[in-house]
């Protein structure tokens, strides 16, 4: 990882912090990578049977319910190339773990993650 990819990384801590507390998740580990568009590609062919790049994916490792001690979130990868916003797809990929699944729900999961990137913008 090259040092700007790296800032990039430490940059997005506020956000996934916000995210967390939104939903009320107060102790647990989760990564973020930032990967180019071959990885991103790959991923998405293997784990959704989709062989195209996308901006952002998810590996959520706990479920939804409640845990012993610190969560096992799980893993957000985020390509740049693929997004305009890598925080606002560090904020969607936190929700995704912990949950949330946009594709399913009335609105829900897109409405939190307006909140939260506005109270940010605050």
């Amino acid at each position: 990882m090259t040092a700007d990819l790296a800032d990039v990384t430490v940059e997005l801590r506020p956000a996934v912090e916000a995210t967390l507390a939104a939903v009320g998740i107060g102790d647990g580990h989760l990564s973020v990578e930032l990967v180019g568009e071959g990885r991103i590609r790959e991923l998405n062919r293997d784990h959704r049977g989709r062989d195209e790049p996308t901006d952002v994916l998810s590996f959520p490792i706990d479920g939804p319910g409640p845990a012993v001690g610190p969560r096992e979130l799980g893993d957000v990868v985020i390509c740049p190339e693929h997004t305009a916003d890598v925080t606002e797809a560090a904020v969607h990929g936190v929700l995704h773990l912990c949950g949330y699944d946009h594709e399913v729900d009335d609105g829900e999961m897109l409405a939190l993650q307006a909140g939260i990137l506005a109270a940010m913008a605050r």
